[in-house]
């Protein structure tokens, strides 16, 4: 009798366990259901001894966003849609019909002048400017030349660098 009880009490517990398990908690439905609602810029500035006591200032859309330091970057996300960026070379930028989910990379490159050197921004390729980023010579902006902190993130980051889709092999016959 004790042995049928505790088997009854087993197979309860397994039948209410396996229900659980069945049912989707709404957390996992809103992950696999989530998509990206912003876009990622990474801007950077490489490492060099020109131009290192310089910290030209990046804008987008004509708000100041941070004053990039020599060998450090810093990642910015925006709602989809056109956004300007430029540094503080006013006759040079770029604007970007951003798109959710998707990543885009500026490089600050120092330009010289006629007293002092100056900002100018270069959209990178994904490829390029993942594999850049990522280089152990960069680091995260210092949070002191931040001045959107609203916008403007100094984490630590490594995105991926996409991976080029191989093409599909075409065999030639040659006679």
């Amino acid at each position: 009798m004790r042995a049928l009880r505790t088997l009854g009490l087993l197979i309860l517990c397994l039948t209410s366990l396996a229900a659980i398990a069945q049912e989707p908690t709404g957390d996992l439905q809103k992950t696999d259901d989530a998509k990206p609602s912003k876009a990622t810029v990474y801007i950077y500035r490489y490492k060099q001894f020109a131009g290192s006591a310089l910290a030209p200032s990046v804008f987008c859309d004509e708000a100041e966003l941070a004053r990039a330091e020599n060998g450090r970057y810093f990642t910015v996300r925006l709602d989809p849609g056109k956004h300007s960026f430029r540094s503080n070379d006013k006759q040079s930028g770029t604007e970007l019909d951003m798109k959710a989910g998707q990543e885009y990379f500026l490089r600050v490159e120092i330009a010289t002048g006629m007293w002092k050197g100056h900002g100018r921004l270069v959209l990178m390729s994904p490829e390029q400017g993942g594999y850049e980023i990522n280089s152990s010579k960069l680091k995260p902006l210092d949070s002191n030349k931040v001045i959107n902190a609203t916008l403007v993130s100094v984490d630590e980051v490594h995105p991926e660098a996409p991976t080029a889709t191989p093409k599909p092999a075409v065999m030639v016959e040659t006679h």
